[in-house]
């Protein structure tokens, strides 16, 4: 497609629309209906639109026409053809999951048609005594990401773009972070057997987090007040645990960076953590993925934190008949009293029927119009 025919302007309405929607939604009442949140992104639309997923990630260095034309594509599809409630629409360098590789100067393996993977290189141990607190205004990773960052935002002007560039590091919370670079199996074993030799790893990540914020900021101009988590690998372990080994680290994150909203996205089953997040922890706001219970996520979260989720990919595989039910389900528990979006818990695999995508929003905005009963 010929990347100046996006024109954002195209979708102020639906846009506007969306935001009241979701402000309605987060302050815990009734908006006119559902608000209906679909997480679809980089690999979702490789899979959509033909493109080989180890292409489009290594694009991110070396072709950033990839990148833009990919992601122009399916901001096209979601506000034309999806139209669930996305209240902006921008381009952004794309890495994968994979931050601390950059950070950190890890290699990084690139399998065909799949997302990029962290080459193991320490033990736990060995990562204890030699892994290094990131130095972004020195790390060949780091600068190589944000020369990347500007070589996308000087292609998009040159080609026209309507739309704005975002870009910059970021890395996980201690606990993913380390999963991310290190066995996890072997993480999770010292973690219950000699935590603080995994204290050591998760100081130097909780610092290398901070001055990698702190980078971007200034690098921007900008101040982070609302902050965002990834605490995908809290699923595995106890609340007794994390409360003690894992929450310290991402409260001083959100102490520091979360002084409007909290927020945490978390892709394994974790309503064991419910109360936590709740009332010791405050969120604002919760992705509480696929895996997790809904209707403790209910009980637990409900008129406390703003939670979206309630489908499983592995629900809309197939057509809408098979989807109904978990959708029927996810409105008649997640929508009396408002805080709640009806979403695909974590985020949208690659295998998700994109028409099935299509069908639940449609029909989530008849069946989930407010006023709701249970």
């Amino acid at each position: 497609m010929d990347p100046r025919s996006f024109d954002p302007a195209r979708y102020q309405s639906s846009m506007a629309t969306a935001r009241r929607r979701l402000e309605q939604a987060r302050s815990m009442q009734e908006p006119d209906c559902v608000p209906v949140t679909i997480s679809t992104g980089g690999s979702f639309y490789c899979r959509l639109f033909g493109v080989n997923i180890r292409d489009y990630y290594r694009a991110a260095f070396d072709n950033p026409d990839l990148q833009i034309e990919l992601q122009l594509q399916g901001l096209r599809w979601a506000f034309e053809e999806l139209r669930d409630d996305r209240t902006g629409c921008g381009l952004y360098l794309d890495l994968g999951p994979i931050g601390e590789a950059f950070a950190f100067d890890l290699d990084v393996e690139y399998p065909d048609d799949t997302s990029p993977w962290i080459g193991r290189a320490m033990s736990v141990p060995e990562a204890a005594e030699k892994l290094q607190v990131t130095d972004p205004e020195t790390s060949p990773g780091v600068q190589k990401v944000y020369r990347a960052y500007e070589a996308l935002r000087a292609r998009a002007e040159a080609l026209g773009v309507k739309v704005g560039v975002s870009g910059g590091l970021g890395i996980h919370p201690p606990l993913s972070a380390a999963c991310g670079i290190l066995d996890v199996e072997e993480v999770l074993y010292y973690l219950a057997t000699e935590p603080q030799l995994v204290h050591r790893i998760f100081e130097k990540l909780l610092l290398s987090f901070i001055r990698l914020r702190d980078y971007q900021d200034r690098y921007f101009g900008t101040r982070t007040t609302s902050l965002g988590l990834a605490d995908d690998h809290s699923a595995f372990i106890s609340d007794p645990m994390y409360r003690q080994h894992v929450m310290p680290y991402n409260m001083v994150l959100y102490g520091r960076y979360g002084l409007q909203e909290r927020y945490l996205h978390a892709d394994g089953p974790n309503q064991h953590h419910y109360q936590t997040y709740a009332e010791v922890m405050r969120l604002t706001s919760m992705d509480i993925g696929g895996f997790s219970d809904f209707d403790q996520a209910k009980q637990i979260l409900g008129g406390k934190v703003f939670f979206s989720g309630g489908l499983n990919c592995k629900d809309l595989y197939g057509d809408f008949a098979a989807a109904k039910s978990a959708v029927d389900h996810a409105l008649q528990v997640g929508m009396p009293g408002g805080g709640y979006a009806l979403a695909v818990g974590g985020e949208t695999y690659t295998g998700v029927n994109p028409q099935t995508l299509c069908q639940v929003v449609s029909y989530a905005r008849e069946a989930g119009r407010y006023p709701a009963t249970r």
